[in-house]
């Protein structure tokens, strides 16, 4: 696999110099990593269903039941507005590094590691680089 120079809070687009034509190689990283997004943006609406389902169901309560009720929410919220990122991060990076979802995920968090940042706002910026060349490239 390619390894790139790490600077922490970069995320750089490594090509393959295995690969004969990295034109359609890229082309088909960039499908690869838009068909997996489309997955996990499915994966995110049916989590938040299924958070607003339980927070219907909890909705009655005593005092306790409410504080209780309240921290469980706010770390189920926490982890479904931080998921979709870091989802569409680990597409990224299984397209660039042709890989599956948990070794994706494992090279995201050493990366989080290694810069001492949040697993989600390194997959925020690994997404944010990629949408914006994927925008450079179309025009």
């Amino acid at each position: 696999m390619p390894v790139a120079g790490r600077v922490p809070g970069s995320v750089t687009v490594v090509d393959d110099p295995g690969s004969g034509d990295s034109r359609r190689g890229s082309a088909d990283q960039l499908e690869a990593a838009r068909q997996e997004f489309d997955v996990q943006a499915r994966k995110f609406e049916e989590a938040t269903a299924r958070l607003q389902a339980s927070m219907d169901r909890f909705g009655e309560g005593g005092p306790q039941r409410e504080s209780l009720r309240e921290s469980v929410l706010a770390r189920l919220q926490a982890r479904l507005d931080s998921m979709p990122v870091i989802e569409q991060a680990k597409g990224v990076l299984m397209a660039q590094h042709r890989c599956g979802p948990d070794e994706a995920f494992d090279l995201l968090r050493r990366a989080s590691q290694r810069a001492n940042v949040k697993v989600s706002v390194l997959a925020a910026k690994i997404v944010g680089q990629f949408t914006s060349s994927g925008t450079e490239r179309q025009r």
